[in-house]
């Protein structure tokens, strides 16, 4: 699309290299755009592919090729505050997805630095993405989506196949056989779906990615101690290190256990059943680690409320509404939880399997003088008065109004006879 002095205009395309964002290159400058691609390299790729997703951007047309390290983004605005709230989504997903509201957020910061109002992605029209692309873009300015997998949906049943003619035609490579997965992979973890997956049955051999294999895991247990300051990890055996090097250093560790592999059937966006494979290794280690620390902290009522603010803030990041007002108010109610979460958590990986072995703080709530199943200082006539006090309403209600249960279990009881 040209403007009035006939220049075509600019639009910022979040683009990967794969077929999708490949198609939407050539087809966004035949519809008369000057297209500009940039990569959020949230991690899962090498140098080499780096560079060759940019060499693919320009050889299909794009008149310039960015790309922006999303790393420490990831770490302050997504996974600071998760590990803080301590809540898979549907109480098993790690949100592995969330690394695309800083593709969309730093993909609007080039529109703006670019001036221009016009911002593409290559999500279909069948997946939670689109609604993750296309709210944020909503909720941080006035932009323009354009969509073009949704565009030829509504033309080509094929979809797919017609994309892959789309560039033949116009002599771009496109890659063989397709894969029967889609990996997902980013500094978070990586998630799996397709083939069997889809069909519900056994993933195979080849979806292991970050986990190791139950065959070629070591036999002895590893242990690591991970460091953290009001609920953010800050320290990995004693020593400081950033974020993402903490990330890609238990990915690492606690991956060679097997640690952090799930399969999940959960309820997208868009109303149909959603089932991958999922591994995120660091993630599991540091909520492990994070709510073995946090529990003898936080009061018993904080423990109780706690969760149902975090998985709300959960529930809004899976569905699209990672600005939405609230979500900020929930976290800002869960950073405030975190005042005294300061401490050394001890992890152990065996099989599979992440457990916390020790805690250190001095936050910890313990009793000076009494310890749980086996001294306190009270007495027989305190502890029989707090059990009679905590349960009188309900013994009260079985004198009064008896259950069928309870009269089956003590039919003759002058006490539930009269309500003694």
């Amino acid at each position: 699309m040209t403007t009035d002095n006939q220049q075509p205009q600019t639009v910022v395309l979040a683009f990967s290299g794969g077929l999708d964002t490949s198609f939407c290159v050539p087809y966004l400058i035949e519809k008369g755009y000057r297209v500009v691609t940039v990569f959020g390299d949230s991690g899962g790729v090498t140098d080499e592919q780096r560079e060759a997703i940019k060499q693919r951007a320009l050889e299909l047309g794009a008149a310039e090729h960015r790309t922006v390290d999303l790393s420490d983004d990831l770490w302050a605005d997504f996974v600071i505050p998760f590990i803080r709230a301590g809540h898979p989504y549907q109480d098993q997903y790690p949100l592995l997805c969330s690394d695309r509201y800083l593709i969309v957020k730093r993909s609007l910061e080039l529109c703006r630095e670019l001036g221009t109002h016009l911002f593409s992605h290559g999500c279909t029209g069948m997946g939670n993405d689109q609604v993750r692309f296309d709210l944020t873009a909503r909720m941080l300015g006035d932009f323009e989506i354009l969509a073009p997998i949704r565009d030829i949906q509504s033309q080509h049943t094929h979809v797919r196949a017609y994309e892959i003619d789309y560039l033949k035609q116009r002599g771009f490579e496109v890659a063989g056989k397709p894969s029967r997965y889609t990996v997902n992979e980013n500094i978070l973890g990586v998630t799996i779906s397709g083939a069997e997956i889809d069909r519900f049955e056994a993933p195979g051999e080849a979806t292991w990615q970050l986990c190791a294999p139950p065959a070629d895991r070591p036999a002895e247990p590893m242990q690591c101690c991970i460091g953290f300051e009001q609920g953010v990890p800050i320290t990995l055996d004693g020593g400081t290190i950033s974020g993402p090097d903490m990330l890609r250093e238990l990915n690492t560790r606690f991956g060679a256990y097997g640690v952090g592999r799930g399969i999940y059937t959960g309820d997208t966006v868009i109303g149909l059943k959603g089932r991958i494979v999922f591994e995120c290794p660091a993630l599991t280690a540091l909520l492990t680690a994070h709510r073995a620390l946090e529990e003898p902290i936080l009061t018993r009522h904080q423990n109780q409320f706690k969760p149902l603010a975090a998985r709300m803030w959960a529930e809004l990041v899976y569905q699209g509404f990672f600005y939405e007002p609230l979500k900020a108010d929930l976290q800002q109610f869960v950073e405030s939880t975190q005042r005294f979460v300061t401490g050394e958590v001890t992890v152990q990986a065996h099989n599979g399997v992440c457990q916390a072995t020790g805690v250190r703080s001095d936050h910890l709530l313990r009793h000076e003088h009494a310890e749980y199943a086996q001294s306190a200082d009270w007495g027989r006539q305190e502890a029989e008065g707090f059990i009679r006090l905590l349960g009188h309403s309900s013994v009260i209600s079985s004198r009064v109004n008896p259950t069928e249960l309870q009269l089956q279990a003590s039919p003759a009881s002058p006490a539930l006879l009269h309500g003694g």
